[in-house]
């Protein structure tokens, strides 16, 4: 098994400010190990069709490797026709307080957020 160790340059996604500062903060709180990195890609199911996938994970195979912000990026290659130019942030408001996907790929979306249609 090759893993991809270079990070890629070309960004698929952003992350604001207020992502960063809270990936980073949990990452501490939960003493995330070095070897790990954000692994944000999508799944099927949800409400609309799929859901979006955040977390912290290690480097697998057929992962590409992006360097935003600070934060080492794991994405599989095949989901970026369904994240190419989206951008999460970190919302805390009265009414709503998480990560939030505002994805330009999304044709619907639920009321939660957290899954789309494409």
């Amino acid at each position: 098994m090759t893993k991809n160790t270079n990070p890629k340059t070309a960004q698929p996604i952003t992350l604001t400010l207020g992502a960063v500062e809270q990936l980073k903060a949990i990452a501490t709180e939960q003493n995330i190990p070095e070897d790990h990195g954000l692994r944000v890609g999508v799944k099927g199911g949800g409400c609309a069709g799929f859901s979006y996938i955040l977390g912290f994970d290690v480097q697998k195979e057929k992962d590409e490797v992006y360097e935003i912000s600070g934060i080492r990026v794991f994405m599989e290659k095949a989901h970026a026709i369904y994240l190419l130019g989206m951008e999460i942030d970190f919302v805390s408001g009265l009414n709503n307080r998480g990560f939030s996907f505002n994805n330009p790929n999304a044709k619907d979306s639920c009321g939660c957020g957290t899954s789309f249609s494409a």
